[in-house]
């Protein structure tokens, strides 16, 4: 496949700023990237921001079916051009915004949850990964590129400072692990920092549920929506609609002492907060 800085030149283009476009720009690493993520011929992957197919041509070889999702009119093109050059059809190009994608509906006509790919820019990183959450019982799996401090972001534990939301959502729904660093330069245009791979597999299983996600979710976000305040102010302090002594009370109750601050709760303590909250406001 040319490169992206060819191919955009030949149609007078350039990447586009706004949208956080950096194109893998080495065929030996999307190579890797899709070795590492252990695709099969069984495999229905849903790829969000397919850009100009590094990893789209690659992928659509080793699996049954690639949706690949591109928002981008100009790339869409691009990229019809150099399926249809390849005689690959295993390919089926979306031009969508992914977040108007209706992953249940993709995963119940194929029959099987779905393998997402993808090298995610910065400002959608976040969004991303809480919408794959909520479509979970869809997808088994996520194998997306990251800036390196976003990465560093999902499997931050407590007392660190990239902890919070993100990292509590998405460590109680899913295992994580990095699968391969990839070096600014290998990207054009070159972006200001190296990103990295990693594999979110969904837990079938959660051992220690929420009894309310959504509740559960409101109540992760409104602990970490002040972070410098403990957390019987800010939980007070919420969208939650609790004061001050309602909030000390559900934290006694929890076993979790009302003068922390979000920063230095473990998953398992932020369950056994929504738990509380459960057994008095569901009783």
């Amino acid at each position: 496949m040319p490169s992206p800085r060819a191919l955009l030149t030949a149609r007078q283009l350039k990447p586009k700023k706004q949208l956080g476009q950096n194109f893998l720009a080495d065929p030996s690493t999307a190579a890797m990237i899709v070795s590492r993520s252990q695709l099969s011929a069984d495999d229905i992957v849903l790829e969000i921001g397919a850009g100009l197919g590094a990893l789209t041509l690659p992928a659509a070889r080793c699996v049954k079916r690639v949706y690949a999702v591109e928002k981008d009119r100009d790339l869409y093109g691009i990229l019809a051009s150099e399926i249809a050059g390849h005689g690959i059809e295993n390919i089926n190009l979306i031009r969508s915004d992914i977040f108007d994608v209706d992953i249940a509906a993709m995963a119940t006509a194929e029959n099987r949850r779905l393998v997402v790919l993808g090298n995610l820019p910065y400002n959608i990183s976040s969004p991303v990964l809480f919408y794959l959450m909520a479509s979970r019982s869809s997808v088994s799996r996520a194998v997306l590129m990251f800036q390196k401090e976003v990465a560093q972001r999902l499997t931050a534990g407590p007392e660190t400072k990239e902890y919070g939301r993100l990292a509590v959502m998405l460590q109680y729904a899913a295992d994580i692990r990095p699968l391969a660093s990839v070096a600014a330069h290998l990207f054009s245009p070159k972006p200001k920092v190296d990103s990295v791979v990693v594999e979110i597999r969904f837990k079938e299983i959660i051992p220690d549920p929420a009894v309310d996600e959504s509740r559960f979710s409101a109540i992760v976000k409104a602990a970490f929506g002040k972070r410098r305040k403990t957390l019987k102010n800010t939980l007070a302090d919420s969208d939650l609609d609790i004061g001050p002594e309602t909030a000390v009370r559900f934290l006694m109750l929890a076993g979790i002492d009302p003068g922390r601050r979000a920063e230095t709760m473990s998953v398992a303590e932020f369950v056994a907060l929504e738990h509380a909250f459960a057994g008095e406001w569901d009783a």
